[in-house]
């Protein structure tokens, strides 16, 4: 935040942007996510935790492009990585072998096998919910079911077959019938259960209602006679990403598992947002002693940067007996700029200290949230695991979703004038999920300093104060 900015009133930098939305308003489809705000905001460049503005405002990221940048923007050691393979070997077809993919591939198998136990193979696509897709083929390939489970809240993606399996209709409305759609599973959401706030009873529940569903042949899950499920998988997220970053009791999704493996269902862990040690462990299911049959990643892997995303899977499910040559397909899945940036955010990862830093860093910054909550009842809820966090936001008796207060929080960041920072000015950049969506999901980057944090409750603080006056709350 040191390098000089612009002047916020220079004119000709006002009519180029006010040339640029309206260029956007003519050319760009509305498709995508972009219109989530009221007026789309356009950066010119990014810096550790921050995103600049044309005018060259700074504006604190507190989610970080969806839990992708998790070192942080612009880092150098991942530049230079990309920048040194584009100038040895920038393109090649998939259909060849280069190192990185396979010294990539090496210690992502290395990873699991150190926190879970088990060995397996890598394979390699180029987003989120392709990789989901490839998950779903070596399901249907491996088990010759096609039905899958998956949670309330959950969120896989938006091609047709992740639409399939994540939870919000409204992903699927426009598109047709989906014959496959996956049955949906209540998540152990213990701030919203029935057992408001306690997590043993939230958990006890959740097991047993899913248990039911393998107790004789009319619930539709399991015929006793033949020792035979319906269903091929499970698809989880150990927090749950876009529906809150809700966290589960500590015990359940050992429990689940063990429901699982009873009944021939394969868990498939779906790493792509809270993976790569946001929750102070590279895989967040380390943290709940249950064992995946298979991960799907993405997003911070290449830290943003050339996307790449990919499965590991036990070797009985994916060696090349059984998963062979051919059973899928992406022109850019093992991109050689991809796996070679994520070969560098690999070993960024094995030479430093996350797995203590970030738990540190979550729990002061847990203790910040506290502290806010405790000064204004429209903070329903807090929790945190690592530097995936949550603020739920509520009407003024703390548990009616508030979808309003959340907007307004959002918004309010974006117009980057919080009455904080080095300049006085600064924006805030948030993102809302939730089953409500009044959730603030904080996911910020690995490298917050403590400074950050002091300076990102502040604003938070500010932004609730204006949003709460703005509504007359």
């Amino acid at each position: 935040m040191n390098k000089p900015l612009r002047d916020s009133h220079s004119a000709p930098v006002r009519e180029q942007e006010l040339a640029l939305l309206e260029k956007e308003s003519r050319f760009c489809s509305y498709g995508d996510t972009v219109h989530y705000a009221d007026r789309p905001k356009i950066f010119d460049r990014c810096e550790g935790s921050y995103l600049y503005d044309l005018h060259g405002h700074a504006y604190l990221d507190l989610q970080m492009w969806y839990s992708a940048v998790n070192l942080g923007y612009a880092n150098r050691a991942v530049t230079e990585a990309m920048r040194r393979q584009a100038e040895k070997l920038p393109q090649l077809a998939c259909q060849y072998l280069h190192r990185e993919k396979i010294e990539l591939a090496e210690m992502i198998c290395e990873s699991v096998q150190r926190g879970f136990g088990m060995k397996g193979r890598v394979q390699f696509n180029v987003g989120g919910s392709q990789a989901i897709e490839d998950a779903l083929k070596l399901v249907r390939k491996t088990t010759g079911r096609q039905r899958m489970f998956a949670f309330e809240g959950g969120y896989h993606g938006r091609t047709l077959a992740a639409s399939a399996i994540t939870s919000s209709y409204r992903y699927r409305e426009a598109f047709g019938e989906f014959g496959d759609r996956a049955q949906f599973v209540p998540f152990p959401y213990a701030f919203r259960s029935p057992f408001r706030g306690d997590e043993q009873k939230t958990e006890d529940h959740c097991i047993a209602e899913f248990e039911r569903l393998f107790e004789h042949e009319y619930t539709g899950a399991w015929n006793p006679k033949t020792g035979r499920s319906e269903f091929g998988a499970f698809f989880v997220e150990a927090v749950q990403g876009t529906g809150g970053y809700v966290i589960p009791p500590k015990n359940y999704f050992k429990r689940l598992a063990q429901v699982c493996r009873q009944h021939g269902i394969l868990l498939v862990d779906d790493e792509i947002q809270m993976g790569i040690y946001r929750t102070g462990k590279m895989w967040a299911m380390e943290h709940f002693d249950a064992q995946p049959d298979i991960i799907v990643f993405g997003k911070a892997l290449t830290n943003g940067m050339n996307p790449i995303s990919g499965i590991w899977a036990r070797e009985e499910l994916i060696h090349p007996g059984v998963f062979g040559p051919g059973s899928t397909h992406s022109t850019f899945a093992s991109n050689t700029l991809g796996t070679a940036t994520g070969l560098a955010v690999m070993k960024i990862l094995a030479s430093g200290d996350y797995q203590s830093a970030v738990p540190r860093k979550g729990r002061y910054f847990l203790d910040k949230l506290r502290q806010i909550q405790s000064r204004h009842a429209q903070v329903g809820d807090v929790a945190g695991l690592g530097l995936a966090l949550r603020m739920e936001m509520c009407e003024g008796d703390g548990f009616t979703p508030s979808r309003r207060l959340a907007d307004r929080m959002f918004q309010i960041g974006l117009e980057g004038n919080l009455p904080v920072g080095p300049r006085n000015s600064m924006g805030l950049v948030l993102d809302i999920g939730g089953y409500y969506k009044n959730v603030v999901t904080l996911a910020p980057s690995l490298e917050i300093s403590t400074a950050e944090i002091d300076l990102a409750a502040v604003a938070l603080e500010h932004v609730i104060e204006r949003a709460n006056q703005s509504l007359d709350m």
